[in-house]
């Protein structure tokens, strides 16, 4: 059941234009809009903008939800192209990288899903495995059980995803072909899967940083993976509660 709406937080959502005609992609967008929801906030799909903007579209929200997609762009952290490499849109990765920079500055809370972990950790200066069938004999790209668990990852338990969604193992959906190799600055590793692939990071010190490598959307019936748009839903309460208060005050 959803609760009202009224005074909710307001979570802006990233988009994926070039790659709207994909069927999972749709199903994805209505899975996120779904579990927002059910949190409490209330889900704001951002377009593709320029990079100047996002700054004064961060002023306007109380989170973000960097979301699955296509690849990264490896140019953005120095390497030639995979022949692996998949769809990358240049656009959508400077939009998205200037986003996670304008949501830092603004100590608004971030949840990075699948190609939205990776942007977190590329936009913080990390490296990306290009193609993990190169490094890995695991399956991490299993999309036609996206809404089954088809492989464990390990938890700290000493970590902010070990408060949000327990420690110790936990069964997930794998819709990738790439992961965090070298992490970015101020990010530490949280989640690996049986193989030592990394599955999840989160920021160090002030910042509020949380990204899963899977789609916790599309598994919300169990409450460990609900429990992620919880946390973003309380953290952008905080943040929308703030900011009440200083308008307040001025």
């Amino acid at each position: 059941m959803y609760r009202s709406l009224m005074g909710a937080p307001r979570i802006g959502l990233t988009s994926s234009p070039g790659v709207i005609e994909d069927r999972l992609v749709a199903t994805l967008e209505r899975a996120y809009t779904a579990a927002i929801l059910r949190a409490g906030s209330i889900p704001l799909y951002l377009p593709v903008l320029e990079p100047i903007h996002a700054d004064a579209v961060v002023s306007g929200l109380d989170g973000v939800l960097l979301t699955g997609g296509g690849d990264v762009d490896p140019s953005w952290y120095g390497r030639q192209p995979s022949p692996d490499l998949g769809k990358v849109d240049a656009e959508q990765d400077s939009w998205e990288m200037a986003l996670v920079g304008a949501a830092l500055a603004a100590g608004i809370p971030m949840l990075g899903i699948c190609r939205g972990s990776q942007v977190m950790n590329v936009a913080l200066g990390g490296t990306l495995v290009q193609h993990l069938p190169d490094v890995t004999t695991l399956e991490h790209c299993v999309k036609e059980r996206c809404t089954v668990p088809v492989h464990d990852v390990r938890v700290a338990g000493q970590s902010r995803l070990g408060t949000v969604v327990g420690g110790g193992w936990l069964g997930v959906n794998s819709l990738h072909h790439q992961a965090v190799e070298k992490l970015g600055d101020g990010l530490t590793a949280v989640a690996w899967a049986e193989d030592g692939t990394v599955e999840a990071v989160e920021s160090e010190g002030p910042h509020r940083m949380l990204g899963v490598q899977w789609h916790p959307e599309l598994l919300v019936d169990d409450l460990r993976h609900a429990a992620l748009f919880d946390w973003l839903g309380r953290e952008a309460g905080q943040q929308a509660s703030a900011a009440v208060l200083s308008t307040a005050a001025a």
